[in-house]
This record gives structure tokens, sequence and C-alpha cells, in this order.
């Protein structure tokens, strides 16, 4: 059938509502609702939690899967963040592994390995044998070392 879609025929916004939606499972599932807003305004899902009594902002960021790093170097995951979001937190988003990491806007800003042009970037190596680059040398660069950030080892903490 020529007109079936294959399944790595997804577009960025597909990717992207995906991350949404699968931030709002995980935290539905948990016991906080959220709800997406409307418009793109910088600011993806307010979360609502019954314990904290407010509502929190969320941006979502989501890779389908790894990439090489730089375009050609070994797996990783990366996501770019305005440096100017409304958002309270970030939810970064991995569908390849259905993880989501949740970070304070302050952790963004102290943890990226790169701010240029109004945007910081956060990455991850996914493979442990990638030599550490000598400019990130002190701050967190593979996936394992962001295992405190994974949103079921935060939620309480956040929501």
């Amino acid at each position: 059938m020529a007109d079936k879609l294959k399944i790595n025929e997804i577009t960025k916004q597909q990717i992207g509502r995906c991350g949404e939606l699968f931030v709002q499972y995980q935290l539905l599932i948990k016991g906080i609702e959220s709800a997406p807003m409307t418009t793109d305004a910088g600011i993806d899902l307010v979360a609502y939690s019954q314990r904290k009594k407010r509502p929190t902002t969320i941006q979502v960021k989501t890779n389908l899967k790894t990439k090489p790093a730089g375009g050609k170097g070994k797996p990783s995951l990366g996501w770019w963040m305005p440096d100017n979001s409304p958002a309270e937190l970030f939810a970064l988003v991995d569908l390849s592994l259905q993880r989501v990491w949740i970070f304070k806007f302050s952790e963004i800003e102290n943890l990226a390995q790169q701010h240029s042009s109004g945007r910081y970037q956060l990455y991850m190596y996914v493979d442990p044998t990638v030599k550490r680059k000598a400019r990130t040398t002190g701050k967190l660069a593979f996936i394992e070392e962001f295992k405190q950030y994974l949103l079921q080892h935060r939620i309480h903490e956040l929501f």
C-alpha cells in the first residue's frame, strides 16, 4: 500500500506532540493533572498538583531517537531550549527509551553544555565509551549522570 505511512515518517510537530502526551501520561499516572496550552507561547503544559495546590508551567522538548553528536559523532540525545522561556520547568523526552528528565529553569542554566544565540543546549551521550571533551570537564555529559533528573525521581519534589 503506497499511501500507508511508515513509522519513521513522523513529522517534527508529531514528535513534539508525542512528547507532550507522554509527559502528560507520566504525570497523570502519578496523580498530577495537566493540560496542553492552545497556542505556542513557550509553555506546552500546565500541571496542577493537589499536594502543592498551585499550577506549574512546563515546556516539553522531545527526541524521537538518538542522533550522532555534532552530526557525525557518537550517539547522543540533545535538546535546544530558549534562554528566555517563561516556563518554570523543562521536560526533556526521549521517545525511543520512553524516558522523561525534568529540570528547573535554573538547572538548565547551570547544566547546559552550550549557550549561544539565545538558546541553551543540553545533551547526553548514550555511549559510555565516549571520551569527555575538555570543554565539558566538570559538566554532566553522559545519560547515566542525569539519573537524578528523571521525572520518577523528582515528581514529589516538583509537584
